[in-house]
């Protein structure tokens, strides 16, 4: 086993993205309102150009973790400030900036309540997100994951959809913060379980002590239960329906589109507990077959479109479960690019319904039905982005689900044919919901006389709609940033 550095920059790009971003929610706060918006949108392409010079500039020969910082912070506990990114984190830094500049411009006047507030949130939910994908130390892994809560339960709260926003709210912070003890926990136990070397909270000390600490079934048992309600995984997913219904589109969309849960599972809980992790594969497997199942058959009877989104959400979450728990190249690459693809698919399609909603009031089947006509551009965005959440060819959908599959009938024949099945299924949820919430003749006649997208509407969803064409036609330049990171996380675990 050959445990990865850390390469230190000469410059704290990643800090910078963290100053940016605090800078940001500052200045939001305290501004005029006609500029807040604009000093929102612009930190965000600020930090969107810089996590794009990141990557272009990583050097994906290395399997080494690139742009390191390392501070002392607690040095007392062996606790310090240290970021980095690898092949897997680096591409997570542009794409969810993408998603959080789409959200920003959906909803630039959509926002009439305490909009400063709204805005400032965002940009600190976007410091937790950098955070997280950058943090190599537990600790501070961890106070990154928990901020992660608080602006989330206030925009759901306060900026929700429904009537019960705030019961989604207060659902959403139960949960994560229920999830925020065994991880904490197991991080501690983790820290502590080699005496003589006193506690440490470093990743790549953690790294080299994992197969000698004693606690490590503890452990991993800690951190997936931590991991897995944020993922969510079955039967830990109950928040993520109620939010979907209730919470705003463009909030839900950064639950959806950004699966932390999930990193967090590859970055810390296989690679800090290897021997438990591949002890308990039948665990990921039987989980990962139940939630593709399970939210593909729920998805197929939902009536409404942020339901039936939630439980596609669930189903997704499940295959890249199996995917992970395959062990090998293919399957890790395969549940890497469909995590960024939840950013630019799942993302994109909570915007369009948010957009559907905002202008008929409801995202119910029943009170929707044949706006293609006047609607072109909405119908043809979402027809463009249903089809790659199903992994039509040509879309970054396809080259996710194909990677995965194969490497799940490799690995578990049975789990795989089981994923062949649920993509049928998933067609059939999907169209079904085109068939009957956007063709065919309207309903009401008040949906023939809804406005199409506007300018701004349209490049939010434009920019999301592009990556997924992109990376579809030509997904090689992804892929060559994963092979050096795959095979070095395989060879910490296998």
């Amino acid at each position: 086993m050959i445990t990865p550095a850390l390469i230190m920059s000469d410059f704290p790009w990643l800090s910078t993205l963290l100053i940016l971003l605090a800078l940001g929610a500052l200045l939001a706060l305290i501004s005029p309102l006609k500029w807040a918006r604009w000093i929102t949108i612009s930190i965000q392409l600020i930090v969107l150009a810089l996590s794009t010079f990141l990557v272009l500039h990583f050097n994906s020969t290395l399997s080494d973790f690139q742009y390191g910082e390392r501070y002392n912070w607690i040095p007392s506990l062996n606790i310090h400030y240290q970021l980095g990114v690898d092949g897997f984190s680096v591409l997570f830094l542009p794409f969810s900036a993408l998603l959080f500049v789409a959200i920003v411009i959906s909803t630039w006047n959509a926002i009439r309540t305490l909009p400063k507030a709204y805005f400032a949130l965002i940009l600190i939910m976007q410091l937790s997100i950098v955070g997280i994908f950058t943090a190599l130390d537990t600790i501070l892994f961890f106070l990154f994951w928990e901020l992660s809560v608080i602006p989330l339960f206030l925009l759901i709260s306060f900026w929700g959809a429904g009537a019960n926003r705030r019961y989604a709210g207060m659902k959403y912070a139960l949960f994560m913060l229920m999830g925020g003890i065994p991880l904490l926990l197991g991080f501690l136990i983790l820290g502590a379980s080699i005496p003589e070397l006193g506690f440490y909270s470093d990743y790549f000390i953690l790294l080299q002590n994992a197969y000698q600490q004693p606690y490590e079934l503890i452990v991993f048992a800690l951190l997936f239960l931590g991991f897995a309600i944020k993922m969510p995984v079955f039967p830990l997913h109950t928040w993520l329906p109620v939010i979907a219904q209730e919470g705003p589109a463009g909030i839900i969309a950064l639950v959806a589109g950004l699966k932390i849960g999930v990193y967090g599972l590859i970055r810390f809980a296989i690679p800090l507990a290897p021997n438990a992790a591949f002890d308990m594969k039948w665990l990921l497997v039987g989980l990962g077959m139940l939630g593709l199942l399970y939210g593909a058959i729920t998805a197929l009877g939902q009536t409404n479109l942020r339901r039936m989104l939630a439980f596609s959400s669930i189903s997704h979450v499940g295959l890249v479960l199996l995917g992970i728990a395959s062990l090998n190249p293919s399957g890790l690459q395969g549940a890497m690019l469909q995590l960024l693809n939840f950013s630019l698919i799942a993302g994109g399609l909570y915007l369009l319904v948010e957009f559907i909603h905002q202008r008929t009031g409801s995202a119910e089947a029943l009170s929707l039905g044949g706006i293609a006509g006047n609607m072109p551009v909405l119908v043809s965005l979402f027809f463009l982005l249903s089809m790659a959440s199903i992994g039509v060819p040509g879309t970054s959908g396809f080259i996710a689900e194909f990677l995965l599959i194969v490497s799940v009938l490799k690995t578990y024949t049975g789990a795989g044919l089981v994923a062949l099945f649920v993509v049928v299924l998933g067609a059939g949820y999907v169209l079904n919901s085109i068939r009957i919430t956007l063709l065919g003749p309207a309903h009401h006649s008040y949906l023939t006389r809804l406005p199409d997208l506007l300018p701004r509407e349209s490049v939010a969803i434009s920019l999301l709609v592009l990556g997924v064409l992109v990376f579809g036609f030509y997904p090689q330049g992804i892929l060559n940033l994963l092979a050096l990171s795959s095979g070095a996380w395989l060879s910490l675990v296998q």
